[in-house]
């Protein structure tokens, strides 16, 4: 992230996305619960670019992808 403008609701937006991944997919198995894990992740990522909930209300789905795209890079890594 570039800018981080407010915090606040952070924890909120990603178990709200979290938890909204898990509901659309309907499936807890390991590996969707970690993607569930990444999309809660981008959604706080969001959340903390503008005050309060303004930067979610423009949000787009292509904005989402993007982003999953993004952090997946960022947190890529190979076993130690």
């Amino acid at each position: 992230l570039e800018n981080i403008f407010d915090p606040t609701g952070a924890g909120d937006s990603f178990a709200g996305g979290f938890i909204g991944y898990l509901a659309n997919t309907r499936n807890l198995e390991d590996g969707n619960i970690r993607q569930a894990v990444v999309f809660g992740s981008v959604m706080a990522s969001f959340n903390v670019e503008d005050f309060s909930l303004n930067r979610l209300k423009d949000l787009t789905y292509p904005d989402m992808e993007y982003r999953y795209r993004e952090f997946k890079k960022f947190t890529h890594f190979e076993d130690i």
